[in-house]
């Protein structure tokens, strides 16, 4: 067994670091908590996918949006009202200030084509799919199949949903 002087320099050097570190810590979690997130949907649909952002209050010249082929990156502010530090309030949940709000798709998009719509508050945008994601339907002929042998194979064929008919269709992703 190994005998080790103990050096109380090296212990209290070692305790300021951790202490150190706790504070720089609770320094960057206040900074964060002046920033807001607005609550998001992403939909899925045939042909796009859609990201609604709730920003009741906000005015549509204070909100920025970018679209990648992989991410939306939402970011904005909602002012005080004017003279609000005056009215003497005693309680306010309403949240201020600004916010930034990335979201992670799914699958690619293709970017350049997406579109932005704002009505009552509720940010929508329409992020077309890249078109190797979007659904596609195949129609099969059962006719063929009763007459098939185990052995069989059945040939499909792509086609649009308007010309669906009694036979089975099948989608594919």
């Amino acid at each position: 067994m190994m005998i080790r002087r103990w050096q109380p320099m090296e212990a209290m050097e070692t305790l300021r670091r951790q202490i150190d570190q706790v504070f720089d810590e609770l320094k960057l979690s206040s900074e964060y908590s002046k920033c807001w997130l607005p609550a998001i949907e992403l939909q899925d649909t045939p042909e796009n996918l859609l990201l609604r952002a709730l920003l009741p209050g906000i005015d549509r010249n204070d909100i920025n949006i970018h679209v990648t082929r992989d991410t939306v990156s939402i970011a904005g502010e909602r002012r005080y009202p004017p003279g609000a530090e005056d009215r003497g309030y005693f309680r306010s949940e309403f949240p201020y200030g600004k916010f930034h709000r990335v979201v992670s798709l799914p699958l690619p998009v293709q970017h350049e084509q997406a579109r932005a719509e704002f009505c009552n508050g509720i940010l929508t945008l329409i992020l077309p799919k890249s078109e190797e994601y979007r659904h596609r339907v195949v129609k099969l002929n059962l006719g063929e199949m009763a007459s098939a042998t185990p052995t069989t194979t059945l040939e499909a064929s792509s086609e649009s949903r308007s010309s669906e008919s009694s036979a089975a269709v099948a989608t594919a992703t």
